[in-house]
C-alpha cells in the first residue's frame, strides 16, 4: 500500500506528459500553462488510492485520474473568469494573461481532453465510467450556478448551503474514489460505501475550510484572515450566526455584509463569538467525519488496506492550512 504523498508523486511523473497537440498555440498553451502551475492533485491522487484498496493499482487508472484532474483544472478556469480571480497558485490566471475569450476555450479543451483520456480505459465497463463522470461534471456545475445564486440572495439556509457545497466539492471527491475503486474492480455495496465516505469527507473538509478562513492562524493558512467576511460569502459560520444570532445581532450582520467598513472582520468575529459559531462548526465537521469513518469500516476489504484513506481523511479535516 502507498500514502497519499507517494501516489500523488506517480500521478506527478505521469501527469508531465503533453495532452494537447501543437497548433494552434494560442489555445494549447494557455491549457499547458494553467496545468502547469501544479496545485496538491487531491482528487487524482483519490482516485488511485480508490483502485488501491482493492488491489494493485491498475495501469489504465493513471487515463482516469489524468481525467480527473483534467476536469477539476477547467473548473478552477471557468472559476477564475466568473470570480475575476488575478491569481492562481501565484502566477496571473489564463484570462489575466491571454483574455477570457481564450481562457474559456482553455477550459473546454481541458474537458475535451478529460474524455479522451477516459476513452482509453479498455479493462472495465467503460459505461459504468462515463455514467459517474458525466453525472459528477454536471452535479458541480449545478453547484457552481448555486453558489453565484446565492451571492445574489439576502437569506440561504443550512440546508441549501450543505447542497451547494455537496455538488460544488464533494460529489468530485465521492466519484474519484468510486471510479478508481471500479477500476480495481469493487462490488456495488463497496462503490456505494466509498462513495459515501468521500462525500461526507468533502462536507467535512469545507466546514474546515469556512472554519479556518475565520480562526485559522494567516501564517499557517496562507490567507488573510476573514477574506470570505470581507468577500460577504455565504459560509457554514455566517449561515449558523444568522439563524441563532439576535435580532440585533441579525441586523447588525445584515449592516455589515452591505458594507466595507474597516473594521468589519473584527465586528463580525465578534458576533461569531457571542454564537459560539466556532464551537458548532467543529462539532458540524466532526458529525461529517464520523459519518465518512463509518461507510469506510464498512468497506468489506483488510483494515490495513484503509490505512492510507485513513490519514488522508485525518489531514483534510485536521489541516491548519
Amino acid at each position: 500500500m502507498h500514502s497519499f504523498k507517494e501516489l500523488s508523486e506517480k500521478f506527478a511523473d505521469h501527469f508531465k506528459t503533453s495532452f494537447f497537440p501543437a497548433e494552434p498555440s494560442s489555445l494549447y498553451e494557455p491549457s499547458s500553462y494553467f496545468l502547469s502551475l501544479g496545485g496538491k492533485r487531491i482528487r487524482p491522487t483519490m482516485s488511485l488510492m480508490g483502485n488501491e484498496l482493492f488491489g494493485d493499482i491498475h495501469p489504465e487508472t493513471y487515463h482516469l485520474a489524468a481525467a480527473i484532474e483534467l476536469f477539476h483544472n477547467f473548473t478552477l478556469v471557468h472559476d477564475d473568469i466568473m470570480d475575476n480571480a488575478a491569481l492562481r497558485r501565484g502566477m496571473p490566471t489564463i484570462h489575466e494573461k491571454y483574455g477570457s475569450s481564450t481562457a474559456l476555450l482553455s477550459g473546454d479543451i481541458m474537458v475535451i481532453a478529460a474524455y479522451e483520456q477516459l476513452n482509453k480505459i479498455k479493462s472495465v465497463s467503460l459505461h459504468q465510467v462515463l455514467a459517474l463522470f458525466t453525472q459528477t461534471a454536471r452535479e458541480v456545475c449545478e453547484g457552481q450556478q448555486l453558489d453565484m445564486d446565492f451571492e445574489k440572495n439576502d437569506s440561504v439556509s443550512l440546508n441549501q448551503y450543505l447542497r451547494m457545497i455537496e455538488l460544488k466539492t464533494s460529489v468530485l471527491l465521492a466519484a474519484s474514489l468510486s471510479l478508481g475503486a471500479m477500476m480495481g474492480g469493487a462490488s456495488k455495496g463497496n462503490l456505494d460505501h466509498i462513495y459515501e465516505f468521500g462525500r461526507n469527507l468533502g462536507i467535512a473538509f469545507q466546514v474546515q475550510d469556512d472554519y479556518l478562513d475565520a480562526f485559522g492562524d494567516p501564517e499557517k493558512f496562507g490567507k488573510e484572515q476573514g477574506g470570505d467576511i470581507k468577500q460577504n460569502k455565504k459560509t457554514f459560520l455566517l449561515i449558523h450566526a444568522l439563524e441563532t444570532c439576535s435580532k440585533d445581532q441579525h441586523a447588525e450582520l445584515m449592516k455589515l455584509m452591505k458594507e466595507n467598513a474597516a473594521d468589519k472582520i473584527e465586528k463580525v468575529l465578534s458576533i461569531y463569538k457571542d454564537c459560539n459559531v466556532a464551537d458548532w462548526a467543529i462539532k458540524l465537521k466532526n458529525q461529517y467525519v464520523d459519518q465518512a469513518e463509518k461507510h469506510l469500516e464498512n468497506i468489506a476489504v483488510l483494515s490495513s488496506r484503509k490505512k492510507p484513506l485513513q490519514e488522508l481523511s485525518a489531514f483534510l479535516v485536521q489541516r491548519e492550512y
